[in-house]
């Protein structure tokens, strides 16, 4: 065998073994180390446990096959769980309850995540020329949710604090959608850059200062994941020129722009870092947690990376129109979710959320700073 190929070898076992090591390593409940009492999510679809589905109790995520996996409907834009559930779970604690659920006892914490949310209020974006949204309850409106709560558990600033200092703080994964309806719409890359990028990061910015005005002692901010690989974004688009892809048949020039925004977003935590600096603020690496997986997804056993599981119809099983999205009738799901990244046009599987979710628990674990 020459030198070439035994190296060539090596670097194959070598990541072989960093795969297994890596996606078991948080199979005895990292979090646990942290202590936390409550964890407090504000966000859109991808951490919504049930909220929109109170308010739209018609949406097609209210009913199977969403949540298929787990064996019933929860509200959850996926077939099972999503990464704060694995998350609570990794801390010791049970799933977060929606906040609009009046039956939700809150005993791990609050759900204020919100399917559809933007960042920005729909006033902002109607500036811009950006239609309505489903649903108002933009981040700024979660935040008057937490503070109605907070008024409920806690009598006084102090009590507050001493309340919230054990507690960890998700805000976000938040922004795609704003940015995403702007694209939709026609937007340039550039406009969005220019007039909605700073806006969206100073939502965030705001609603960091916010928790940390409450108590808040250790806040984690996700950033966007890959949406350019997204059976939805790469349906509605599609470009014609073969250089547009990347390898893995992504859009590049989109996702360069939400690692553009990813890239100010750990800026805007810096500049927060140096203005909070007794508080653990921390980015969680989406983006990269998501390439990681594009990266392995045959060692993982994902066999589409760009397709829907549940849909129907065009190169990506997704065709635009209420009677053709996942869970309108008729709409067939594949026999192997778990082969799947993503789940519908927007969402990930179960299967990606628990991989996605290892890889960030392990990335943000030591710069919480937790001891047992």
């Amino acid at each position: 065998m020459s030198a070439a190929r035994t190296v060539h070898s090596l670097l194959l076992v070598i990541n072989f073994v960093f795969l297994f090591s890596f996606s078991h390593s948080c199979e005895a409940q990292c979090l646990e180390a942290c202590g936390f009492n409550a964890i407090y999510q504000f966000g859109d679809s991808m951490s919504d446990t049930g909220n929109s589905i109170i308010e739209f109790p018609q949406a097609y995520h209210s009913r199977l096959p969403y949540g298929k996996t787990i064996g019933k409907a929860t509200g959850r834009s996926s077939d099972g769980l999503l990464i704060i559930d694995y998350i609570a779970q990794s801390a010791g604690l049970s799933w977060l309850e929606p906040y609009e659920n009046p039956n939700s006892t809150f005993k791990s914490g609050v759900e204020f995540g919100f399917a559809g949310a933007a960042a920005l209020p729909v006033q902002t974006l109607l500036k811009w020329n950006i239609p309505p949204r489903i649903t108002n309850n933009s981040l700024d409106i979660q935040l008057q949710w937490f503070d109605k709560h907070l008024h409920t558990t806690c009598n006084v600033t102090q009590d507050c604090q001493e309340k919230l200092k054990s507690s960890l703080f998700m805000v976000g994964e938040i922004g795609a959608n704003d940015y995403d309806a702007a694209f939709i719409q026609g937007k340039t890359i550039e406009e969005v850059k220019t007039v909605m990028v700073p806006a969206v990061l100073q939502a965030i910015k705001d609603a960091v200062t916010k928790v940390i005005s409450y108590g808040a002692t250790r806040v984690v901010v996700p950033g966007i994941f890959k949406v350019g690989c997204a059976p939805a974004l790469l349906t509605l688009l599609a470009s014609n020129t073969s250089t547009a892809y990347d390898t893995f048949g992504c859009l590049k020039n989109y996702n360069d722009f939400f690692a553009y925004h990813n890239d100010h977003l750990q800026l805007a935590l810096e500049e927060l870092r140096k203005e909070h600096p007794t508080v653990h603020i921390v980015y969680a690496d989406l983006y990269n947690a998501h390439q990681w997986i594009l990266d392995n997804h045959v060692k993982l056993g994902f066999t589409s990376i760009v397709e829907t599981c549940c849909g129907k119809g065009g190169k990506y099983n997704f065709a635009m129109g209420m009677t053709n999205m996942c869970g309108a009738a008729g709409i067939p799901v594949c026999s192997n979710s778990k082969g799947h990244v993503f789940w519908d046009e927007w969402h990930f599987s179960h299967e990606a959320n628990k991989y996605l979710s290892e890889w960030i628990i392990n990335d943000m674990l030591p710069k919480l700073q937790c001891s047992m």
